[in-house]
C-alpha cells in the first residue's frame, strides 16, 4: 500500500472535477482531435475556449472515448466513485441511493492515510433535496458543502452551515463571483487545497453546471450573444438549440475557476505532485438529433470528457484511442497509485495503457453503457457502437465513416461479425456483472440472432410504445 511504500511528501494528491451535463465538444481539447464538421456542430466557428481544462490534458492525457455507465446523474455517478457497475450499486436510476456497502475511491485513499473533502452535487443519497452533509460520508471527511441534488445557481454560508439563497427560485439576479454556485464552489476547492497542502489529500469539486437550467452569472450571460447558433446536421431541421449562447456561459465560467483551481496548487507548491482528474457526469445532446439533455446511448449523450494529468508519469498530450467508461474509474486510480485492486470493483484497470499506451493482456476495446429505465444496453468499441432496445431494431453505427450516428449499419452485408462480436461481449458483460435488461424479450431475442442467428434478421415482437412515454432528460427530476 502506498501508505507503507511512500513518505508523506511523495504520496500524490487528487483533485476530481466533475461537472454535470456536459458536452464533450465545447472543450478544445477535443475539438482539437476532430475534423472542422465535426468540432464545430453548431456553426462554422462557434466555439467557446477553454484553455485551462485544455491544459489538463496537454500535460497529461485525454479519454477520447470515454462513455458514462448511464447517461443520467445518479447511476453514472455511482459507478464512478464505485468502481461498479450501476446495477450493482444500488443507484441505478436518478434518486436511488447508493447501497451501504459501496467503498469509493475516497474511502481507500482515506484508509490510507488521505485527508479528503467533497463540494458540490452528489446525488447519490436518495431524494433529499438540497441535503448538505449527508450523514453517509462515503469517505469524504469535510462533506460540509457536499449536497445531495439541486441545480442552484446561488449558495452562501451562514453560522449555520451553507445553504441555498433562495429555495423558491434558480435565478441569478443578484449573482457575483462569490455567490454564484461555480466560482462558490470553487473557492471551496481553493481552501481545502491551501488548508491541507502539507499533507496527502483528495479533494472532488462537483459543479452542478452546465447542466439546466441554461442560466449564468455576468459577465457570461451574454459573452456569446453575438453567436449565431445553427442546428447541427443530425438534428435534420428539428428542435430548438435551447439557449446555446447560455449554455456556452457555464462552460466559460467552468473554465476560469478551473484555471483558479490550478493556479491555487501551483501556488501551494503541490502542483508537481497533484493528480488532476476532469471529467462529467453524462453529457448534453445540444440540438444533435433534435433533442436536448441526455439518457440515449448517443455520442453527445453518453460519451463524456475525461482528461487526466499526473506530473512525472503520465506522458504531456498523451491521447487514449480505447473504449472506456466511468466503471473504470476507480480500479485504473488505484492502479496508478499502486493500491491493491479492491476485488469488489468490476472496472478495469486501465493504469498500463494510460502510463505506456499499451493495454494489459486480456484487454477488450469495448464499454458498456446502459438505459437507467431499461429500454437500451449499448456495447461500444473506438469504432463501432451496437445498441440493443426494447422498442427499435438494434442499431450499429459506424462511428469513424458516420460520427453523427445517421446510418445504422446493421443489416449491412458487411457487418455480420462486428454485429456477433459486440453482441456476445454484450452478453458477457449482462452474465457476468447481472444486468437483467439483457433478459427483457425483445433486447433477449435480438441479441440472441446478433450471436448465433443465420439469415435476414427476424425483428421480435415489442411492447407497442414501450420507452417513447419520456423524451430525453425527463427521468432527471433534478432539473
Amino acid at each position: 500500500m502506498i501508505g507503507a511504500a511512500m513518505t508523506l511528501a511523495e504520496k500524490p494528491n487528487l483533485v476530481v472535477i466533475m461537472t454535470d451535463e456536459h458536452n464533450f465538444r465545447t472543450l478544445g481539447c477535443y475539438r482539437a482531435l476532430l475534423p472542422k464538421e465535426q468540432a464545430f456542430v453548431w456553426g462554422d466557428g462557434i466555439a467557446v475556449e477553454t484553455p485551462h481544462i485544455d491544459s489538463i490534458a496537454k500535460n497529461g492525457l485525454l479519454c477520447d472515448r470515454f462513455y458514462a455507465a448511464s447517461p443520467v446523474c445518479t447511476p453514472s455517478r455511482a459507478a464512478f466513485f464505485s468502481g461498479r457497475y450501476p446495477q450493482n450499486t444500488g443507484a441505478w436510476s436518478n434518486d436511488h441511493p447508493m447501497n451501504d456497502d459501496v467503498v469509493t475511491f475516497a474511502e481507500t485513499l482515506r484508509r490510507n492515510g488521505y485527508t479528503t473533502g467533497y463540494a458540490g452535487k452528489w446525488h447519490l443519497d436518495g431524494k433529499a433535496k438540497p441535503g448538505w452533509a449527508p450523514a453517509r460520508r462515503f469517505g469524504f471527511d469535510d462533506n460540509r458543502y457536499m449536497f445531495n441534488r439541486g441545480h442552484w445557481k446561488q449558495l452562501e454560508d451562514t453560522p449555520d452551515g451553507p445553504r441555498v439563497k433562495d429555495t423558491a427560485s434558480r435565478s441569478v439576479k443578484g449573482a457575483d463571483a462569490q455567490s454564484f454556485t461555480t466560482d462558490f464552489l470553487a473557492d471551496k476547492t481553493v481552501a481545502f487545497i491551501r488548508a491541507h497542502k502539507g499533507e496527502p489529500f483528495c479533494f472532488v469539486l462537483s459543479i452542478p453546471d452546465p447542466h439546466g437550467p441554461n442560466l449564468v452569472r455576468p459577465p457570461y450571460d451574454t459573452m456569446f450573444d453575438h453567436l449565431s447558433f445553427q442546428r447541427p446536421v443530425s438534428a435534420r431541421g428539428r428542435g430548438g438549440m435551447e439557449d446555446m449562447s447560455r449554455y456556452f456561459g457555464m462552460v466559460k465560467c467552468i473554465d476560469d475557476n478551473v484555471g483558479k483551481i490550478l493556479a491555487a496548487l501551483r501556488e501551494t507548491g503541490v502542483a508537481d505532485r497533484t493528480l488532476v482528474v476532469f471529467t462529467a457526469d453524462h453529457g448534453d445532446m445540444c440540438g444533435e438529433h433534435g433533442r436536448v439533455n441526455k439518457g440515449v446511448p448517443l455520442e453527445a449523450s453518453a460519451r463524456i470528457p475525461f482528461l487526466l494529468s499526473y506530473p512525472g508519469k503520465i506522458k504531456p498530450g498523451t491521447v487514449i484511442h480505447q473504449a472506456l467508461s466511468n466503471t473504470d474509474f476507480k480500479p485504473t486510480l488505484l492502479g496508478l497509485l499502486g493500491l491493491p485492486r479492491d476485488t469488489r470493483d468490476e472496472g478495469r484497470d486501465a493504469s498500463a495503457l494510460f502510463l505506456t499506451g499499451v493495454p494489459p493482456d486480456g484487454w477488450k476495446n469495448i464499454a458498456f453503457s446502459r438505459h437507467a429505465g431499461g429500454d437500451w444496453l449499448m456495447a461500444a468499441s473506438s469504432r463501432y457502437k451496437l445498441i440493443v432496445s426494447t422498442d427499435t431494431a438494434p442499431c450499429l453505427f459506424d462511428l469513424e465513416t458516420d460520427p453523427f450516428e445517421m446510418s445504422n449499419i446493421f443489416s449491412a452485408p458487411g457487418s455480420r461479425e462486428t454485429v456477433r462480436d459486440l453482441a456476445r461481449a454484450l452478453l458477457d458483460y449482462s452474465r457476468r456483472y447481472r444486468d437483467a435488461y439483457a433478459a427483457q424479450p425483445a433486447i433477449r431475442a435480438d441479441l440472441a440472432w446478433c450471436t448465433d442467428g443465420d439469415g435476414p434478421y427476424t425483428p421480435p415482437q415489442r411492447e407497442v410504445g414501450k420507452g417513447k412515454k419520456k423524451r430525453v432528460g425527463d427521468d432527471d427530476d433534478d432539473k
